[in-house]
């Protein structure tokens, strides 16, 4: 069985009531404490934005060529139908 995390970082947050009362109903909705909502909801959205994120910087020509791969997607393989086969890192 797995050790609990330690729970020893605290985050505080000021909402306005509506907003508190929203986020309760949905907690209880979920069966879950606000905190355990609040905390599970904010990791997912920022699992998401980290996720979305992904920036690279290429000079001109790299850039063509990435168009050009772009452009000309690979042709299905046995190795490309394993890769599109796998769970996305959010979904493991």
């Amino acid at each position: 069985m797995p050790q609990p995390v330690r729970k020893d970082d605290i985050i505080q947050i000021r909402a306005p009531a509506e907003t508190k009362a929203m986020l309760n109903r949905a907690a209880q909705l979920r069966g879950q404490k606000l905190s355990e909502f609040m905390l599970d909801s904010a990791r997912r959205q920022a699992e998401e934005a980290i996720l979305d994120q992904r920036v690279f910087f290429l000079d001109a020509k790299a850039h063509e060529a990435f168009l050009a791969v772009l452009d000309a997607p690979a042709k299905p393989n046995a190795a490309l139908r394993a890769l599109m086969g796998r769970k996305t890192a959010w979904q493991r």
